[in-house]
């Protein structure tokens, strides 16, 4: 596996964008984007190679863990959300004040995409975006499968 992920080919994402924070921490809402493949139950999982996202309401925790690979562990998922959708530590960090919110929706993508990447760097990512800005996120906590 390290052999095949070092010699595979990566599409050049060109200069990677930055924001600064232009206020505290304390003042921000922040937004969970993971690539675990997570949906809810009963909404459609993912499929091999989908670029697809789904929402993830903030109040849900009868989530689904959709990956792929027959290699991937999922004792921890199994044993606590939070090892990959840490939504009750953001919910922890906000009653404390240490982050203003937690943002009321979250996306999942899964992890597993075309060797293009052209779905989500085309057409899901950038509706995530828009959707994350209409919510008013200030702050994405990326977390990977």
């Amino acid at each position: 596996m390290r052999a095949f992920a070092a010699n595979t080919p990566m599409p050049d994402m060109g200069e990677l964008p930055w924001t600064p924070l232009t206020k505290p921490l304390s003042e921000c809402r922040v937004a969970i984007v993971t690539t675990a493949a997570l949906h809810t139950a009963g909404d459609e999982g993912f499929t091999p190679d989908d670029p697809s996202f789904r929402i993830l309401p903030s109040d849900r925790r009868d989530l689904r863990l959709g990956h792929w690979s027959p290699n991937f562990d999922r004792s921890g998922f199994t044993a606590d959300l939070d090892v990959v959708y840490p939504i009750d530590r953001l919910e922890e960090l906000a009653a404390r004040g240490t982050i203003g919110s937690v943002a009321p929706r979250h996306y999942a993508f899964a992890g597993n995409q075309e060797d293009t990447l052209t779905g989500i760097r085309l057409d899901h990512g950038p509706a995530v975006a828009k959707l994350l800005r209409d919510d008013e996120v200030d702050v994405v906590l990326l977390t990977p499968v």
